[in-house]
């Protein structure tokens, strides 16, 4: 009996949780114009307590998503343009020496921008190592420390950060150790014809109309604990492992594209972050359990910054995604060792699985 009210429990927390996805693509949707993998993958970065960065020309509308996030979200929003002169104190803040009422001097720690739920770092490339590095504590462990002292950001917290990849002056590339930190990286396309019409439409025409805040940070919290609690049958988590391994071109799955033209391959935080958007994927489809081909679908995006390119591969113009789908076409599903499938004698199928629900 407790068993059949803990399921029932369960399936009401996943609608819910559908349900709020549905509710907040929908608000977005008012301003965003198509692009929905690359919402989804915000969405993903927000509920798995990680950061985005996403990639694309100007004018495609990265600062409009994060700006239409913050505002269908009720968090704080901060936005810091990144340029070659800022500095780590206009980041993270600064202590400064304040009067007191009875004439006394005190240090007192004025924060900066990054303390808030949704910090937009804008064209985080154009600003210096110096400064991009006061990032890393922030985004790797949600706090910041100034002086002797540590300061713990409100959660939820995530960055998201837009870069340009076609300017070249005036940039510094981000270093492996921050691109390691961002859970996903997001390709923002060009629209298509369709979509130009509805966006020439939206932003050509009338007054918009003001978005509204349709989730809150309750809200947001239980949804990261759900994420936690989904999951994943030991073959699901083997392959996103090995996947990960295959990146290395001395990996023992690697192909022949990786061995040639990859000079470093994904790090554990990148087997974590395909495992919990495999778990984000399955909720947004109504399901309680992570399956293969949820981490089939979130690979390219948590592993394309994470997977570096030797020289041969740069030369060639070989593209990251190229050398991930390679990977993905030549994994087997299942290690076979002995003649037995680990996953031999488990209830799921391809593309399903049966646990948490039934």
């Amino acid at each position: 009996m407790t068993e059949s009210v803990d399921a029932g429990a369960v399936r009401a927390e996943v609608e819910q949780f559908r349900v709020s996805i549905a509710t907040l693509k929908t608000e977005i949707g008012k301003t965003i114009v198509g692009n929905e993998p690359v919402v989804d993958g915000v969405l993903m970065c927000l509920l798995a307590g990680g950061h985005a960065l996403l990639e694309g020309v100007p004018g495609l509308g990265k600062t409009m998503l994060v700006r239409t996030l913050a505002e269908a979200l009720s968090l704080n929003f901060s936005r810091v343009q990144f340029t070659p002169d800022l500095m780590p104190a206009d980041i993270l803040g600064t202590t400064v020496i304040d009067e007191t009422q009875a004439g006394g001097k005190v240090f007192e720690f004025r924060k900066g921008p990054i303390f808030a739920n949704i910090v937009l770092a804008d064209e985080i490339n154009r600003a210096t190592p110096k400064t991009q590095s006061a990032l890393l504590e922030a985004m790797q462990e949600h706090r910041v420390t100034v002086g002797r002292r540590t300061h713990a950001l409100e959660e939820p917290f995530v960055v998201l950060a837009t870069q340009n990849p076609l300017e070249s002056e005036g940039t510094y590339p981000l270093p492996e150790a921050q691109l390691d930190r961002f859970f996903m990286k997001l390709h923002v396309p060009f629209p298509n014809r369709e979509e130009l019409h509805a966006i020439l439409d939206l932003t050509t025409g009338e007054a918009r109309p003001g978005r509204a805040a349709v989730l809150h940070r309750d809200e947001i919290l239980r949804m990261q604990s759900l994420v936690r609690r989904v999951p994943v049958a030991r073959h699901v988590q083997d392959y996103a492992i090995r996947v990960v391994q295959a990146t290395h071109p001395d990996g023992p799955d690697a192909p022949d594209t990786c061995k040639r033209f990859v000079r470093f391959g994904a790090s554990p935080r990148g087997a974590q972050s395909v495992l919990l958007a495999a778990k984000i994927r399955s909720l947004f489809e109504g399901r309680f359990a992570a399956s293969i081909d949820d981490v089939r679908a979130v690979a390219l995006p948590a592993l394309r910054h994470r997977t570096l390119l030797n020289f041969e591969g740069e030369a060639e113009g070989v593209k990251t995604d190229q050398v991930l789908e390679a990977i993905l076409k030549a994994l087997p599903e299942t290690k076979t060792g002995g003649g037995r499938s680990e996953a031999q004698g488990a209830p799921q199928r391809r593309g399903e699985d049966t646990r948490g629900l039934s």
